[in-house]
């Protein structure tokens, strides 16, 4: 293992012999060797004509063969950095520069005790008939040995490349440093050898009546990595058996354990789910000599939940520690299963996709994996009462940028132009009243009315206000709730509101100016506010579908938007439809835009003029022209035309010029300039996510109108999540959006959040302090 040090160059100052013959000639000839007897050489290298080397050192000869050098010992060292790796240790050369050579596996990192009767530290093999072993990581003498065991039982194994050069120091104890450092003699190449990937076959033409070939795993202790690398190896091998032979002996199993809600979703969605989970489960079994993978997310599970909320160790969050250890092991355990689900459908087709191809075609996998912390399905409604949240008011979250509240007592109360689509932030039940009043009035006459709630975090209405719960320590962070739907936010809601009417306390509430304190003599949930005004208006519909804040709405969200309104334009073709979210803004217009397309689809499309010509900065991309769009745009049957009723339906809802100042197409390049000014790497960070997410957000737009137009003459019976999972991702679209980027600007490459695993985690990772449960 090479340990980083951070010690200081020799004071000898020189330009490195490559430099010298290969610089540009502008090496100073009166630099200063300090004690060398050396002179600095120059050579320009358009001079330069050959280099000869031998055993003394190299010669290098000028292009007019007058002039010859050498270049010696003495100089190449100066290049070279030392250090010592303690006070009391000696001085000497660093490899490559920086690193100290410590021996990668302690003796009491060997469990098993192996080393000296096998060769490698923790050596084993997983229980059963497969020819499969994992280690730590050997000596060469070691491996040897390992070599010579696998041999005598009659397998065959590829030979280690080899390395490098002179002597290196390596350090076997770096805790009491007893007899260290280590001085290792290099005199040949042969002497370093550096391990080597091998391949055995493992076809879909493996003859079954032949031995199965040997896998050998190893990591540096032979735990972690090479346990999961045997799991995945057994679970190969179980390909390559098929039928043809007797079941491989299991372990005792341990007691069943309730299944996570993602792993439980995860089955339910994989054909075959049970059997495949089943399989992983015998696998890790099989291979639990050193480590169960599936226990131990439990074991972190426990550890998580039996943590005081303030317990720190060394400045860190406990609770954070055992959070991302518990991730992180049930991440595993959810990505052996879907392995596995791979290998069932691939290895009959010789395996035409590799498995990162594979992902990016399922990318609902992506959306369960970045779900996996349901923690706040569990958080207690004591919270609240007991000042661990507070109750912020929408009145200091959504600011009435519109002025309607005057008169619609709504905030931001808006509607599209022409059409029968509406608007705003998260009402209370006057402001329901209000509005139901006026789109049922004698001007406007519509006789159903159908409105989506869109909020994916608690909301309550007390006293006449909407309050939100949020931390304390990060108000403007709203909490959402994880794979919520209607029923489980109702009941959440619920439990709200009867634990602050029980107990019936003065609370700490933020309101737009300032904290006060209040006590809830009245408290409604979302529900409940549309349910009042139900029975004085027979036509009113309400339903709650949410949407993330920031991100594209998911597949099914749209499926969810698009039903909706099917069955209110069934019931009446002058249906009005009404949308609202916390503040009026982000959600409420991509609903809008979506039951624009919808409505447009259903109604027959207006004329649209030409385009404008649009003389301020960033027009391009004011346009929406980024070149990851037209990518798309290119991708699709009549891309132009689906971007260019995507860019009408935006700005039909977003005018310009409002104070809202919220145009899609305009905040994508908005906020992706604001990167350079942020004054952290984290929030620039967030700033190129936010900016990520919402061209994302233009882009399934443009998706969705092309599936309308596509779908339309099947009245769209197949929906929308399988239109991407069966055309679209055949097409390449989920390859375009795993690696989105602003290539005008940037290589996406350059960060992980072009992928779409690590953009989508990212949506719903909470700087927030872990609540509830790991359900």
């Amino acid at each position: 293992m090479g340990t980083t040090a951070s010690a200081a160059p020799q004071p000898v100052s020189v330009a490195s012999p490559l430099e010298i013959v290969h610089g540009n000639g502008m090496a100073d000839s009166r630099q200063s060797l300090g004690t060398s007897p050396f002179q600095t050489v120059n050579i320009h290298n358009n001079k330069a004509k050959s280099i000869i080397t031998n055993k003394v050192a190299p010669v290098v000869i000028s292009y007019n063969f007058r002039q010859e050098f050498q270049l010696h010992d003495e100089i190449l060292k100066t290049n070279y950095k030392v250090g010592r790796l303690s006070d009391a240790m000696p001085e000497h050369y660093l490899v490559q520069g920086e690193y100290f050579m410590v021996q990668d596996v302690y003796s009491k990192a060997d469990v098993l005790n192996t080393t000296g009767s096998h060769g490698a530290p923790n050596f084993r093999q997983v229980r059963g008939s497969y020819p499969l072993y994992g280690m730590g990581q050997p000596s060469l003498n070691g491996f040897k040995h390992v070599l010579q065991r696998l041999q005598a039982q009659g397998h065959k194994l590829h030979d280690f490349s080899k390395l490098n050069e002179n002597i290196f120091y390596v350090y076997n104890d770096i805790e009491h440093f007893k007899d260290e450092p280590q001085k290792i003699s290099i005199a040949c190449e042969e002497d370093i050898h550096v391990t080597e990937e091998e391949s055995p076959s493992l076809s879909l033409g493996h003859d079954a009546s032949r031995s199965l070939p040997a896998l050998l795993f190893n990591c540096q202790v032979g735990v972690g990595r090479t346990n999961l690398a045997m799991i995945l190896g057994t679970l190969v091998m179980n390909r390559l058996r098929g039928d043809s032979q007797p079941p491989v002996e299991e372990a005792a199993a341990p007691e069943p354990k309730p299944l996570f809600q993602v792993i439980q979703s995860l089955i339910n969605k994989l054909p075959n789910g049970q059997q495949v989970m089943e399989e992983v489960d015998q696998a890790i079994n099989l291979c639990s000599e050193m480590h169960n993978i599936k226990e131990a997310i439990y074991e972190n599970k426990s550890k998580l939940e039996g943590i005081g909320e303030d317990y720190q160790v060394q400045g860190s969050s406990t609770k954070d520690y055992f959070l991302n250890r518990t991730m992180q092991s049930l991440e595993r355990y959810f990505y052996l299963i879907v392995f596995d689900a791979y290998l069932h459908e691939q290895y009959p087709l010789a395996f035409v996709s590799n498995f990162s191809q594979w992902m990016c075609c399922h990318a609902w996998l992506y959306r369960l994996l970045a779900c996996m912390d349901l923690s706040e399905l569990s958080a207690p409604a004591e919270l609240v009462t007991r000042g661990a949240r507070v109750l912020v008011a929408d009145e200091w979250l959504a600011p009435d940028v519109l002025g309607t509240v005057k008169e619609m007592k709504a905030v931001n109360f808006r509607r599209v132009p022409k059409m029968p689509v509406y608007g705003m932030a998260q009402p209370t039940s006057e402001a329901t009243g209000v509005v139901l009043a006026h789109l049922t009035d004698e001007k406007r006459k519509h006789g159903h009315v159908l409105w989506v709630n869109l909020q994916d975090e608690l909301v309550l209405e007390g006293n006449g206000q909407i309050f939100t719960p949020r931390e304390p320590s990060c108000m403007d962070q709203h909490i959402p709730i994880p794979l919520s739907d209607p029923q489980q936010l109702e009941k959440l809601e619920t439990s709200l509101k009867e634990e602050i009417l029980r107990a019936q306390k003065w609370l700490e509430v933020t309101l737009e100016q300032e904290k006060q304190m209040k006590m809830f003599k009245s408290c409604l949930t979302v529900q409940e506010i549309f349910n009042q005004h139900k029975s004085s208006h027979q036509g009113f519909v309400s339903k709650r579908i949410p949407l993330p804040e920031c991100s594209a709405p998911r597949e099914e969200d749209f499926d969810k938007l698009l039903e909706a309104m099917k069955s209110s334009l069934a019931e009446d073709s002058h249906s009005a439809f009404v949308f609202n979210c916390s503040n009026g803004k982000g959600r409420t217009t991509t609903a809008m835009v979506i039951s624009v397309l919808t409505l447009w689809h259903f109604n027959g499309f207006p004329e649209f003029g030409d385009d404008e010509m649009v003389s301020v900065p960033d027009a391009k991309y004011t346009k929406g022209e980024f070149e990851v769009v037209m990518q798309l745009v290119r991708l699709l049957p009549d891309g132009h035309r689906m971007k260019r009723e995507v860019d009408m339906a935006l700005d039909s809802v977003s005018e310009t010029m409002t104070p809202m100042h919220y145009h899609l197409r305009e905040i994508i390049i908005c906020t992706y300039r604001q990167i350079k000014s942020g004054k952290t790497e984290k929030a620039s960070q967030q700033l190129l996510l936010r900016s990520l997410q919402y061209l994302e957000r233009y882009i399934y737009l443009i998706l969705f109108n092309t599936y309308l137009h596509l779908e339309k003459k099947d009245s769209w019976q197949r929906s929308f999540t399988l239109w991407m999972e069966q055309v679209a991702s055949r097409a390449g679209v989920y390859d375009i959006l795993n690696q989105l980027g602003f290539a005008e600007f940037e290589n996406p490459r350059d960060s992980l959040l072009a992928r779409l695993r690590c953009r989508w985690q990212r949506e719903n990772i909470q700087s927030l302090p872990f609540r509830g449960e790991f359900i």
